[in-house]
C-alpha cells in the first residue's frame, strides 16, 4: 500500500449549476481519497458510490476507471469524474494516521475541532448557496451523521444516514451483522438504496 499522505482532501463541486445532495464519507481512505486528492475516489468504498451516481446520472466517470478502482492511478494518469447537482466530502478532510501507514478513524476530538466544524459548515454553505428547499445531506456511516447532528452554524438541510460502503460497514449493518449475505449482494442493495436518496426531488 502507498505511504499515507494525510493532506486534506477539498470538497468536489460540480463545476457548474446548482447542488441539491451533498454526500459525505467518514475520512478519505488510504488507498483512495488520500492519493487521489479526490473524494472516495480510489477508495474501497468508493466504487459503489460512484457507480450509483453514475446510474442516477449525477457522476460521469472515465471508462478507464472502472478497470482498476486505485487512487494513486487515477492520479497519475489524470483521471477525474465530473459532477452534476451533488457535491461529495468527509466528515474529516484527510485520511486519519499516526505513523503514515496505517489508517485509524477519527477521533471525537478531531471530528468536533471548531476547525473541522466551520469547514463543513462552509462547504454545506456553498452547496446551499441559491437554493430556496434544504440541501438534501447523506451521511455515510454513524460517526458521519454524528457530526452533522453537533453542527449548528449551518444553513438548513435535510439528513439522511446510510451504513457506510465499505464491507465492514455493509456487514455491521446488515441483520445479524450479514451472516449468511453475500457481500456483493449487500453492495447492490446499498447502491439502489443511494439510488432512491439521489433520485428524491
Amino acid at each position: 500500500m502507498p505511504r499515507i499522505h494525510g493532506r486534506p482532501v477539498p470538497a468536489l463541486f460540480p463545476k457548474s449549476g446548482p447542488v441539491s445532495v451533498m454526500l459525505f464519507g467518514e475520512a478519505p481512505g488510504p488507498r483512495g481519497a488520500d492519493q487521489s486528492g479526490i473524494p472516495f475516489w480510489g477508495d474501497g468504498a468508493g466504487i459503489t458510490v460512484y457507480r450509483a451516481l453514475a446510474a442516477a446520472r449525477r457522476a460521469e466517470v472515465p471508462e478507464a476507471a472502472w478497470i482498476d478502482w486505485d487512487g494513486a492511478r487515477f492520479k497519475a494518469e489524470g483521471l477525474v469524474p465530473r459532477l452534476h447537482g451533488t457535491a461529495l466530502s468527509n466528515a474529516f478532510p484527510a485520511c486519519p494516521t499516526k505513523d503514515g501507514e496505517h489508517f485509524h478513524a477519527p477521533s471525537n476530538r478531531d471530528l468536533l475541532a471548531p476547525a473541522n466544524l466551520a469547514r463543513l459548515s462552509a462547504e454545506l454553505r456553498q452547496a446551499a448557496s441559491g437554493q430556496t428547499s434544504p440541501l438534501r445531506v447523506i451521511a455515510f456511516g454513524k460517526r458521519a451523521e454524528w457530526v452533522f447532528e453537533r453542527l449548528k452554524d449551518a444553513p438548513p438541510f435535510d439528513l439522511h444516514t446510510l451504513p457506510h460502503p465499505s464491507a465492514q460497514g455493509l456487514l455491521q449493518g446488515a441483520p445479524n451483522r450479514g451472516k449468511g449475505l453475500k457481500l456483493e449482494d449487500l453492495r447492490r442493495e446499498w447502491q439502489a438504496r443511494l439510488g432512491t436518496l439521489l433520485a428524491l426531488p
